[in-house]
């Protein structure tokens, strides 16, 4: 017997949402892989990222059941409006996605701290997405506001999350294996959640305490590439052989170890089994998905239209971290974008829905912990938004897909989820 349409569209896609976020919540993923407290020394906690006030509030409870939180201290920082309620690891909050003085003073005391570390301590780093810009340290020449200038340059450009990063490292003193080469030769260990493709090291949080591999002629590459105009200042310093970072082998990693705790793979198959156990034939894409927003949005149309024609009833999941190249003056963000690109590209096509969220809880927007997630789309979308004379196109070419959204009633507004493994998009076909 055939298996029953969903009745409810809407909140069976929020339903599948919600548990990929909850697949990578700190409070689950976190307590396995705390260290033991080290005999005759402290746990020094540092930690950056969009989860970084969960995952401090998960470590807490761990040693405060253990009888050991007395000889646990630190902090961490996350972005604004992200904070949680701590006691003994202090939370901080700081500027996402551009930084601010907060971000600076940030990765100056999680530096300092690191250098404090004795050789019977351990130095806990927690990360996660977003800690490239909650961490900023500019390295010497480089002022506060020509680093904000690049990162909003780059931002802009359309240059993927790896290149953004591969730039940044080279302009930092805390990226790319500094903070672990500074608490030397204590014991280091980085509990990480994963925002980016292919969950590497290097490249979540900027990789600031593992070896980087990537090198200060790529950095220049990157901004040859997308045609920006830094300001002399920043060229002065990727031309500068002292910024090059730390390299596979270096002596300081050498007490550093890497554990990834939770990961875009775990939260896709999370949604997967629920969508399963509906009676949808579940195609997963990828987790690590790049590209333009509304160019991968018409490719996965094209896809959900043929399972139509084959009359099967189809579960299609990504996820990764797209781009958008901005040429209009609206607001969004790529899940949006990609959103709206689908929206358009379906075309009001009946038995195909959509969802695409960032895990973080916020897509693009102006920065601020309320921000839209992302966006629905559901089937008679283009018929309510006809209704309202609104144009997806024109909303398209302006990249405003907040507007359209916001007018339609189908943006995702959660708030902080205190995790990150990056977007999160599903399509379902019924024919």
């Amino acid at each position: 017997m055939a298996a029953s349409p969903v009745r409810d569209t809407r909140a069976f896609l929020m339903q599948l949402f919600d548990i990929a976020v909850k697949a990578a919540h700190p409070h689950a993923c976190v307590p396995p892989h705390l260290p033991e407290v080290p005999e005759g020394g402290r746990i020094i906690v540092v930690g950056a990222g969009k989860a970084a006030a969960a995952m401090a509030q998960a470590t807490e409870r761990h040693y405060e059941a253990k009888g050991q939180i007395d000889r646990v201290s630190g902090f961490v920082v996350t972005r604004h409006g992200y904070g949680l309620p701590t006691n003994a690891i202090e939370v901080v909050e700081a500027g996402h996605p551009v930084p601010d003085a907060n971000s600076v003073a940030g990765a100056k005391r999680a530096m300092e701290l690191a250098k404090s570390a004795g050789p019977n301590d351990l130095v806990l780093c927690l990360l996660s997405g977003g800690a490239s810009a909650l961490w900023s340290a500019p390295v010497d020449g480089i002022d506060f506001e020509a680093k904000q200038m690049l990162t909003k340059q780059l931002l802009a450009s359309g240059a993927r999350i790896s290149e953004i990063n591969c730039v940044r490292k080279h302009l930092s003193r805390i990226k790319g294996g500094r903070l672990a080469a500074a608490a030397y030769p204590a014991r280091f260990i980085t509990l990480a959640i994963s925002d980016v493709p292919k969950d590497d090291p290097d490249a979540i949080g900027s990789g600031p305490t593992v070896a980087d591999k990537t090198t200060l002629a790529q950095a220049r590459a990157v901004i040859e590439h997308y045609r920006i105009t830094p300001s002399p200042q920043v060229m002065a310093a990727l031309n500068d052989p002292a910024n090059e970072t730390p390299k596979p082998n270096d002596e300081a990693l050498s007490r550093s170890e890497y554990i990834l705790v939770a990961a875009p793979k775990a939260s896709l198959e999370a949604a997967a089994a629920l969508a399963r156990d509906q009676g949808f034939r579940v195609d997963i894409l990828g987790d690590s998905l790049e590209g333009e927003a509304r160019d991968v949005a018409r490719f996965h149309a094209e896809m959900a239209m043929d399972a139509k024609r084959r009359g099967e009833r189809l579960a299609l999941m990504s996820g990764g971290e797209l781009t958008v190249t901005v040429r209009g003056n609206g607001k969004g963000g790529p899940n949006q974008e990609y959103a709206l690109g689908l929206a358009a590209a379906l075309n009001g096509a009946e038995g195909i829905a959509g969802l695409a969220a960032d895990t973080d809880g916020t897509d693009g927007g102006v920065g601020s912990a309320d921000d839209p997630a992302g966006a629905l789309v559901l089937p008679d979308i283009l018929t309510r938004a006809k209704a309202k004379d609104l144009d997806p196109v024109t909303f398209l070419q302006n990249n405003d897909s907040t507007g359209f959204f916001r007018t339609t009633d189908d943006l995702i507004l959660c708030g902080p989820t205190q995790t990150n493994v990056n977007d999160f998009r599903v399509i379902l076909v019924e024919p």
